[in-house]
């Protein structure tokens, strides 16, 4: 069997590592990578769109002496008609490193429940596969992990209402470390709108490294 290159995963990773693509305004043009999505990835200063589009159209639609057209309005809207998906929301991509160098006084436990009804559950199962919830000891949020683009291990986390304002959303999210397999790194995504879970995964030690549009398959 041959293998296909995972080149936005390879990308993502070496982000991960601060090894960023050449800030040189540059659009690169992948095709499908695995998971239930495309997307339009954005690092400082380069694009990526990763669609299944052939190069030369999606270019085509692109204003070259605007380095911010990939995630413009009038693109994004454009690739959404193309793949026959609409455009989610932009949202900032962060990662945390492997388990050994996070550590949580929280000790997360499954939740094992098929009637489990959570519009964020929900949606990570929309846009993820394999997807696990966990919760803490005294349930005061949940932690929902799976793979997402890419096949890149994912994370989201949900306080309960009542809860917030603790900080428990960003023990949450360190806590999720834990649970990636063999200290593999752990991605979040965030509406730049959603400060309080912003500052949550900043203050868990987590690091921007970019921005992204989904587009379901």
């Amino acid at each position: 069997m041959t293998l296909v290159p995972n080149q936005l995963l390879e990308l993502l990773t070496d982000a991960a590592e601060g090894r960023f693509p050449p800030a040189d305004l540059g659009v690169e043009v992948l095709p499908s990578p695995p998971g239930l999505t495309d997307a339009v990835v954005a690092f400082s200063g380069h694009s990526i769109v990763a669609a299944g589009i052939e190069p030369a159209e999606v270019l085509g639609q692109l204003d070259s002496d605007d380095p911010g057209a990939p995630m413009s309005a009038g693109f994004l809207t454009w690739l959404g008609g193309r793949l026959g998906s609409e455009p989610g929301m932009i949202d900032v991509v962060l990662v945390a490193d492997g388990r050994s160098t996070m550590a949580s006084v929280i000790a997360l436990d499954p939740v094992n429940d098929p009637a489990l009804s959570n519009a964020r559950v929900e949606r990570a199962r929309r846009y993820r596969s394999s997807v696990e919830v966990h919760t803490d000891p005294l349930r005061h949020g949940l932690v929902i992990l799976g793979r997402g683009l890419a096949n890149r291990l994912e994370v989201s986390i949900e306080v309960e209402p009542q809860h917030r304002g603790h900080g428990i959303g960003a023990e949450l999210a360190r806590a999720a470390v834990a649970l990636a397999p063999d200290g593999e790194r752990l991605f979040a995504q965030v509406s730049p709108g959603n400060v309080a879970s912003l500052r949550a995964f900043l203050r868990a030690g987590y690091r921007p490294i970019g921005s992204e549009v989904l587009f379901r398959r």
